[in-house]
């Protein structure tokens, strides 16, 4: 998705951008969102960094802090359960980032989602993994690479219920497959055996499959391809719950992205009746809103951002299988946004539904209308 850095050399490299942290979050003075969304049978949460510094560390901020505890009901690690923080190296696992954040969402009440047991993305594994010599069966060493995996973190963390098993496997190019270390050894098979694996590891979680297409024009190839893969996996038997849908929307994530709204939403539309139609749930996974390319003035900017929240949330909360919004971060100084794909007047960017003093704005205010707007879940 980026070029030249990684998107792990870009997010540590956020850590550098000023933005100053605040005394206390100013809170709306109505119900949470997270209280919003139950009250049509939804959840609403948000990303954590487990970190003391940095711009996606942000665990370690009590502003932060703050507003997890008052608006959400939900928490996802944000990078800590990935393959490239849990696993060094091939025998060891380390789980002291994660949990962290597990025992943070325990001690408050709050929910966690699992993200993810199996980012099936060359650029994203630790470097170890294509290295690793899989012996004369590699199919079978991979597998049980795989399996053991799965085990190991999601019976670790018994209290999440909603898995992204599988996530960014579709090349948004191409719409096809991507290869990588893993399904050089074993082939394509290995998506099949990490959701067989996940389910026999969490019974009684929503599997579900995570990618970034998104509404916007360019997207085309991958939507049509995560609907090849829906479909496929849907025929195979694979126990598939649910679409997770990153909603990064606004400004394109790239340098040379130009404008700010290119939503195809009659044909978001019928990519959404397609998956529905398969009888999948959906989850918005990685909400936020993409201010690159926006004028530099602040109400301008975010009145467009929140106008633009609103239309997306309105279109995929009309489903009843819409089960909640989780905000990929609550707060400005937060945002994996910062440092990746900088605004030309280097300006800060104001992606999330809170600003860096912690202040609500107008974003906020839009997926609260959203929610109260919603039609209500069947029980």
């Amino acid at each position: 998705m980026t070029q030249g850095l990684t998107r792990r050399d870009l997010m540590a490299a956020a850590g550098a951008v000023a933005i100053a942290p605040a005394a206390a979050p100013a809170f709306a003075a109505e119900p949470s969102l997270n209280d919003l969304a139950r009250a049509n049978g939804r959840f609403f949460g948000s990303a954590v960094g487990a970190g003391d510094a940095g711009v996606t560390a942000s665990l370690g901020d009590p502003t932060y802090r703050r507003l997890l505890t008052r608006e959400c009901g939900l928490l996802v690690c944000e990078n800590e359960m990935k393959w490239y923080v849990l696993r060094p190296d091939a025998q060891t696992f380390d789980f002291s980032r994660a949990d962290r954040i597990a025992d943070f969402a325990r001690e408050n009440g709050m929910d966690l989602r699992g993200h993810t047991l199996l980012w099936h993305h060359p650029q994203w594994f630790p470097a170890w993994v294509a290295k690793h010599d899989f012996g004369p069966q590699p199919a079978t060493a991979a597998e049980a690479m795989v399996v053991d995996h799965i085990q190991r973190v999601a019976g670790r963390y018994p209290q999440i219920r909603s898995w992204d098993v599988v996530n960014e496997t579709v090349d948004a190019e191409t719409g096809e497959l991507r290869e990588t270390p893993l399904s050089r050894a074993m082939g394509q098979s290995v998506l099949d055996v990490a959701f067989h694996a996940a389910r026999e590891a969490a019974p009684q979680a929503q599997l579900v499959y995570n990618d970034y297409m998104s509404w916007e024009a360019g997207h085309e190839k991958h939507r049509a391809g995560v609907l090849r893969l829906l479909e496929g996996l849907k025929a195979r038997g694979v126990p598939i719950d649910a679409l997770g849908v990153q909603s990064h929307i606004g400004s394109g994530n790239s340098d040379d992205s130009v404008g700010f709204d290119t939503a195809q939403e009659r044909e978001w539309g019928a990519f959404m009746d397609e998956v529905v139609g398969m009888g999948l749930e959906v989850v918005i996974t990685e909400f936020d809103v993409h201010d690159k390319n926006l004028p530099a003035d602040i109400p301008s900017r975010d009145a467009a951002v929140a106008e633009l929240g609103r239309r997306y949330l309105d279109q995929m909360l009309a489903y009843p299988q819409t089960t909640g919004v989780v905000a990929w971060g609550m707060a400005d100084s937060h945002s994996w946004l910062q440092g990746n794909w900088p605004r030309a007047d280097g300006l800060p960017k104001r992606p999330t539904p809170y600003d860096a003093e912690g202040r609500a704005k107008p974003l906020r205010t839009a997926i609260a209308d959203a929610f109260r707007a919603a039609p209500p879940r069947p029980a």
